[in-house]
């Protein structure tokens, strides 16, 4: 993946993702589905001005969704943890 501003998608919050943060001081995010482990540091580190130690990412399978009688799927996507160097932080989204 080229460009690092496409990599990372946006925070996500939720009751999971703020356990995580309490327990291991791991920030999560949506990631595009091909983007590497190294373009998601890239991009975390322009964006917020942090320094990267670790990044773990999975593949979220695409979810059947049944709206009446009509079938889809949802999209399959990409999730990263993100480790950062202790005294680093995001302000604002996970914290509080």
């Amino acid at each position: 993946m080229r460009d690092i501003y496409q990599a990372v998608i946006r925070p996500l919050v939720t009751e999971k993702s703020s356990a995580v943060f309490q327990a291991r001081k791991e920030y999560t995010f949506v990631a595009a589905p091909s983007a590497t482990k190294g373009d998601i540091r890239r991009a975390i580190e322009t964006l917020f001005d942090v320094t990267v130690v670790r990044v773990r990412t999975l593949q979220q399978r695409s979810a059947r969704r049944t709206m009446g009688k009509t079938q889809g799927r949802r999209p399959r996507w990409k999730k990263a943890y993100v480790r950062l160097k202790d005294g680093d932080t995001i302000a604002g989204v996970f914290e509080g």
